[in-house]
Parts: C-alpha cells; structure tokens; sequence
C-alpha cells in the first residue's frame, strides 16, 4: 500500500497551523526563522552601509546602537538558535532513529507557537522604538537609564525561551525512548548525538536565561536591588547570570552544525566517519566545558585574576575536543573518493572557517591578549567566524542535502555550487578585514571611526554584498526547484541512515514498516575502481 506523503495529508492552511507532524513544524519553522533570517540581514546591511564612510552618514549614533541591537536580538534569539535544531532536528531525529514522530507532537506544535509569539513580540519592540542596549543588555545600562523598548523586547526573549526548552525536552525524550529495535546508542547517526548534546544545554542552560530577563524587568519596573549598587545589587552578576546562559549558547549554535557536518562528510568522501565513538564523546564533551567557561567573558569586568586564570585554563580545555572533530573530518576525507557537490562544498567551507574561528578564540582565551582585544572588532570577527561561518554555513549544507529528501525535488546544481562560492568568498572578505581592524585598536559598536581604519572596513562592506548575493541565490533556484526540478529518488546522494531508506518526501507516519538499524552508522565501503574513474 503507498502511503500519503507528508506534504499532501492535508492541503489547507488549518491542515498546517494544527499539526502535530514532526515533519510539517520543521518547515513551519523553516519559513519563520527565513523571515527571521532576512530581517537580521537587512539590519545588518544598514550596519555595513553606515561604516562604509568614517563620519557614517546613513545615521546617528542612537539609531546606529538601535540598529545593531535589533541585528544582534534577532539573528541569536531568532535564528541562529533555532535554525538547526528546530528545522533539521525537527525533520530527521525521528527518521533518523526510526521513530514515526517525536515522543510529545503536541508539546512541538506549542514549541513553534511559542517560538511565533516570542518573535513577533521582539519585533513589534524593535521597530516600534527599539532598544540600545546591545544583545547583550548589559546592567545597570539597560535597567536604569536605557530609554528603549528594553521590557517588552526580553519578554519576547523569555517566551522564545520556552520554546527552546520545549524542543529540548521533546529531544532527549525521543532518543531515549522511540529509537527503533537494535538501534543501540553507538549505532546513532552523530547527527543524533549532535541534537542529544545540543537538548541538555537547552533544558539546562536556558532557564538561567529566563531567570535573568525576569531580574532585569523586576529591577527596570520595580527598583528591585538585584544589580543596582544603590539598592544592594551588583551589576557583575547580570554577567554572571547571562555569560553562563551564553556561552553554553555559542554550543547550541555549534553542536547541531558539528551534526551536520559529520553527515555530509562521509557522504561525499565515501568512507566511514573516523573515529565515530570519539567524536561521540567530543560532543558530550564540548556541551559540558560550555557550562564552564563563562568567565573568559568577562576578564576586564574585574573579577579576580585567580578566578580569570581558572577560566582561562578552562578555555583552553574546551579547544581539545574541537579540535578532535576537525582532526577527525580531515582524516575522514584522506583517500576517499571525494564529490564537491554544493553540500560538501558548504561542509568544507563549515570546517575552514570554524577552524579559523576557533583558533582566534584561543587569542581571546589568553589574559594578556585578551586585555588588549576585548571589545574590539576582533572579538566581532571571532563571533561571526564560529557564528555564521560555522552555524549558517552548516545550515545551508544541511538544507542543500537534505533538500531532495524535504521537498521530493532537486535543485539546479551549478547555481548551488556558484552560491556556496560566493558566500565562502564573501564571508572571508567581509570579516577577516574585522580582525585585522581588532588588532589595530578599532573599538565595536561605534557609529564613526578614524580615517586610517576606513579601507578595511570598505573591504568589509564590500564583502558583505557579495555574502548577501550568495545568501539570496538559494531562495530562487530552491523555490524553481519546487516547480520544475527533477522528482528525487528515496536516497540521491547513495548515503547511510534511516532517513534515506524512506520515500522522497516521506510518507506522514515516516516508514510502512519499522526499518532494519544498520550495522554501523557509517557503512560507506571503500571506493570502487568504478567511482574513482568517476
């Protein structure tokens, strides 16, 4: 008997907003974090445009501070956050373990109606007035003298919250639970485990968050001593509270992508993934240093040096199991048989820049340097490099392989390709110049700057245009691809897992019987003489 495929088990708009098929929120989300993604975007252009020039004449320094702000609050909160997890996540963990949908499918759909509210109360705060207070809202700024909409944008913050709770919980339930029969832990695709790590941070970490939006609002609306020295506060534990919150956050980010990355790579290097018990673990590992390295935020704020060197020791231990995932996709790729179809190209691409972004992070993990680069562009060009060139450019590689399996269609190929390219190239020149700025002494987060700093920063916003076309590419041969591209078999890319041993798109309730777990998660045989001539 064939089964109904997802996408037609029912045409109407109700049909949509009152599923509780895992598949059907994922795209939900997906069209929310895209909207999401291009508002963040757009802020983001105003920012280059407006450090284009030294005297920046786009706008003054309020609406510059407002600007960024809305640019910071948006990509994190509402996109970055959610865009691995909640999309892809939502789509293949329960494919992937051979489960016909997630353990709580209404407790999904209240996750993404959560998300919805969330983000249309962030916005509704950012255009109608805005804060300036930088994603970060910093005390006693933000609690005592910040005229902007600062309440009203972190009780979007604190809704949006939830939803990461909810889709972290849903998680961790799933792979405990629904795993279908002889699918044993160490049989997981590291996409599995890259979503497992990632819902422990978010159970975990994410109520320290809400807590510290509800003291910042207590003490905006009530006077409330919590970090206002004048009524018995310290300002130092709002960074405590939100650094703790945050750093994990960086691995919420990262881990999905790590996921992400381990399953391309394989795939167009044709050879098993090396190392898979280790890489494993390293996933475990890098989401439980997150919970530890808070502190390297904060090494001007004025907390001891013994409690800095703690944290800096600490930061340095993080980089170890990194770098084992990067040691271990190198050595995956030796000898194999590799295909530089658009997906590996944006894996590839992930495995560069992270690296750079990682490596700049020890920079930042050492005290004496650190004194020097805090606040900089430095720190900016670190962010964006583990921030976009690690998470975004992860999600465009998963959206780009697991395409076909999604909508039932493949995409044009060369336009793909031509995409990954630019945003590569886009990327390296918008924000390595940022470094170089960093070092020089260029401060972030200012409207104007001298004049000896204005040639790396045209380089930068030029850069920036050619990342924002090889941003915009994909929206159009993917949405041609839904009306005249190819029909897509059940696996196009001949991969390993659960997922590609279903139709494309896959039927509502996933699989017509329970799937056969492979031996081994990875079972790509060596190369034939055939695929090598190839």
């Amino acid at each position: 008997m064939t089964m109904n495929s997802y996408l037609t088990d029912g045409l109407t708009l109700r049909s949509w907003l009152t599923t509780h098929d895992h598949k059907r929120i994922a795209i939900l989300y997906a069209v929310a974090i895209t909207f999401f993604f291009f508002i963040g975007g757009a802020a983001a252009t105003l920012i280059r445009l407006q450090l284009a020039t030294p005297t920046g004449t786009l706008m003054g320094a309020d609406s510059y501070n407002k600007v960024f702000t809305a640019h910071g609050v948006v990509m994190v909160w509402l996109f970055l956050i959610p865009s691995i997890p909640s999309v892809m996540g939502n789509f293949l963990l329960p494919l992937m373990i051979g489960a016909r949908d997630l353990a709580l499918p209404r407790i999904n759909l209240l996750s993404w109606y959560l998300y919805i509210i969330g983000g249309v109360i962030t916005l509704l705060a950012l255009f109608f007035g805005g804060v300036d207070t930088g994603w970060t809202f910093y005390t006693p700024y933000a609690t005592m003298f910040s005229n902007g909409y600062v309440v009203l944008t972190l009780v979007g913050i604190f809704i949006t919250g939830f939803s990461s709770i909810a889709t972290g919980l849903n998680f961790i339930v799933t792979v405990h639970t629904m795993r279908v029969a002889g699918m044993g832990w160490f049989k997981l695709p590291l996409f599995v485990w890259a979503m497992y790590a990632t819902s422990v941070i978010l159970v975990l970490a994410t109520p320290v968050l809400a807590i510290t939006t509800v003291l910042v609002v207590a003490e905006r609306l009530f006077q409330v001593g919590v970090f206002d020295p004048a009524h018995g506060g310290d300002p130092l534990l709002f960074q405590h509270l939100f650094w703790f919150y945050s750093h994990p956050a960086v691995y919420i980010m990262v881990l999905p992508a790590m996921g992400v990355v381990s399953e391309i790579i394989p795939c167009f290097a044709r050879r098993r993934i090396f190392g898979y018990r280790l890489m494993a673990y390293a996933m475990l590992a890098i989401a439980g240093f997150g919970f530890l390295v808070w502190g390297h935020h904060m090494f001007v704020s004025g907390q001891s040096v013994a409690a800095s060197l703690v944290f800096s020791l600490l930061s340095f231990m993080v980089a170890v199991p990194s770098a084992i995932k990067v040691f271990n996709w190198t050595a995956t790729l030796y000898k194999g048989s590799i295909r530089f179809d658009a997906p590996m190209l944006y894996a590839l691409g992930f495995v560069g820049l992270f690296t750079i972004g990682g490596l700049t992070g020890l920079f930042l993990a050492s005290l004496p340097l650190d004194v020097h680069l805090t606040d900089t562009y430095f720190v900016v060009a670190h962010f964006h490099y583990i921030m976009v060139g690690g998470a975004v450019m992860a999600y465009f590689g998963a959206l780009h392989f697991w395409w076909p399996k999604v909508t039932g269609r493949t995409y044009h190929e060369l336009w793909a390709r031509i995409s990954a390219v630019l945003v590569f190239v886009g990327f390296n020149l918008t924000f390595f110049p940022q470094y170089l700025l960093g070092v020089m002494g260029m401060p972030r987060r200012y409207h104007a700057y001298p004049p000896e700093f204005q040639v790396l920063n045209v380089m930068s916003s030029a850069g920036a245009g050619v990342l924002a076309i090889g941003y915009l590419l994909p929206i159009f041969y993917l949405a041609w691809s839904l009306r005249r591209g190819e029909r897509a078999g059940g696996n196009p890319w001949d991969a390993r897992g659960l997922e590609w041993q279903t139709p494309s798109p896959p039927p509502t309730d996933n699989f017509e019987m329970p799937p056969h777990p492979p031996g081994e998660a990875y079972d790509y045989t060596p190369p034939s003489s055939a695929e090598v001539a190839r």
